[in-house]
């Protein structure tokens, strides 16, 4: 297996690339007119879809808006790197942390049964703090940006290494192709789009991954025949370095991307009430062979003695390095370029419903609790416009995407305990809430920053921890959960002239 065998397939044109992007782009608006026409009506329908989503909508747009660019993308990237221990390491934690949302899901899903956000709840639970929800509220929004920017950096990377084209060309034509059909269906069309989008990924990644291997002189066993003649560790899965590389520190931010990420939690509140624990566990348990089967692709990179430099610069770069580089028939490479494309769209749409959703409830309607129903419905969809174009100029500054990805959990990771000691443990109080997750950032982040991931990591999770107990010794007090059951943020009627509820109350 010599690198220098690898030729790009011929007939991958830039024309072809962004022919690509903006055709999957339009086909999904013909839908989203439809889905707007039948089911969108006011800002309840656009942003929580009247509570209406059944299982198999609701399994399909969970594993699809969790199947972003980091599932297609970063586990051969990890795998490429660390070998079999970064395949472990970036797998086994992220089916995980989808179904361990399941005992808060049940415990807001029956105390609040008419929330929207989770900075809602954060509202409710701490007596209308204003501290304690705007650092939920803003902390969301950021996380949501990063999301689409992260993706829209995915998007960019494989279309600049498969089609030669400008990166942040193919990020802008990216966003503008979600951002129009996403604007008109809100929720209703992420969650259609989304499962569609997870056929064009689940069975294709199978087939096309087979496809490389077969192309390889020798097929698999010579593949990992090398792998291991190149460095035996590679075949290990307890890699100690690989834990404390990036393993730990991104199995906390995987953990903290679920339950501190309002995309979820929008899912949680729209799923109809009997399906919802039972879509997060098979969401879960139904999302490991999609980054099992793209991530063995990092082993072709090692058998073929690839380097970071040889593919751009980039590791996650690795996977359409190697499909646009084996030989493999044309209509494969477009196949798998479609795929990819499909989970960096579904999770933009999905990350731009729920940042419209936080927009509607957490700001609007706190500011403007009187606003009619029209103005909110309009202000509601151009907020996922405007996140759009803010992560598209973070983008286009040419982060690194694996330091972006680790450098978003690490932020995430401030609000993990905090969080769901606020859902599980009623002694939890405003004191220890704000000053967990503000600590966390201002010492913690500044301890990863000096001393690396894994102590950085460590430090956030104990530093948000301790200071929740803490505040709970010092002022005791004890939360009634059933005071969640009154709070009320939209009037839920279908009409569109229908005079909105008060804001959420306690």
């Amino acid at each position: 297996m010599d690198k220098t065998t690898l030729t790009l397939t011929p007939g991958l044109t830039p024309a072809l690339g962004y022919s690509l992007m903006v055709g999957l782009g339009l086909a999904t608006l013909l839908l989203a007119i439809v889905v707007k026409r039948a089911l969108v009506h006011n800002t309840h329908d656009f942003i929580i879809s009247n509570r209406k989503i059944g299982f198999g909508f609701g399994v399909g747009s969970v594993i699809s808006v969790w199947t972003w660019s980091m599932a297609v993308m970063m586990t051969s990237a990890m795998t490429f790197e660390w070998g079999l221990s970064g395949l472990f390491w970036f797998v086994a934690p992220n089916g995980l942390a989808v179904m361990l949302l399941i005992p808060f899901t049940r415990v807001l899903r029956r105390k609040m049964p008419n929330g929207y956000t989770i900075s809602e709840f954060t509202k409710s639970r701490f007596n209308q703090s204003g501290v304690a929800t705007s650092i939920v509220t803003v902390t969301m929004i950021f996380g949501i940006i990063l999301e689409i920017l992260i993706n829209l950096k995915g998007a960019s990377v494989v279309m600049s290494t498969v089609f030669g084209l400008n990166w942040s060309y193919a990020a802008a034509v990216g966003l503008v192709s979600v951002l129009i059909y996403s604007y008109f269906g809100g929720l209703w069309t992420s969650v259609m789009t989304a499962t569609i989008n997870l056929l064009m990924i689940t069975v294709p990644a199978a087939i096309i991954v087979s496809l490389a291997f077969d192309a390889v002189p020798g097929g698999a066993p010579a593949v990992m025949q090398r792998v291991g003649e190149a460095n035996p560790e590679y075949l290990s899965v307890l890699r100690p370095e690989a834990a404390a590389g990036f393993g730990i520190t991104l199995a906390f931010g995987i953990f903290a991307a679920a339950i501190a990420d309002q995309t979820f939690w929008q899912k949680a509140w729209s799923i109809k009430a009997e399906y919802v624990n039972r879509t997060f566990l098979w969401a879960g348990a139904l999302f490991y062979p999609i980054p099992i089967a793209l991530g063995v692709l990092g082993f072709i990179g090692i058998a073929y003695g690839l380097t970071v430099s040889d593919i751009g610069g980039d590791s996650a770069a690795i996977g359409p390095y190697l499909i646009s580089h084996l030989g493999l028939p044309f209509l494969v490479v477009v196949a798998y370029v479609l795929m990819v494309l499909a989970a960096c769209y579904s999770t933009i749409d999905g990350a731009s419903s729920a940042l419209s959703s936080i927009v509607a409830i957490d700001i609007v309607k706190r500011v403007a609790p009187s606003i009619a129903e029209r103005r909110l419905f309009v202000l509601t969809k151009l907020s996922s416009l405007i996140g759009g174009v803010i992560a598209l100029a973070i983008v286009l500054s040419g982060v690194d995407f694996t330091t972006l990805v680790l450098t978003t959990y690490a932020l995430k990771t401030s609000i993990l305990l905090p969080l769901i000691l606020a859902i599980l443990w009623p002694r939890t109080n405003t004191i220890g809430f704000v000053g967990g997750i503000v600590l966390a950032i201002l010492v913690g982040m500044p301890i990863r920053h000096f001393y690396g991931d894994l102590i950085g990591t460590l430090s956030i999770v104990g530093i948000s921890g301790i200071t929740v107990v803490v505040g709970a010794l010092l002022k005791p007090t004890r939360f009634d959960y059933d005071r969640l059951h009154t709070a009320v943020a939209l009037d839920e009627r279908a009409d569109d002239d229908a005079p909105l509820a008060a804001a959420a109350q306690s």
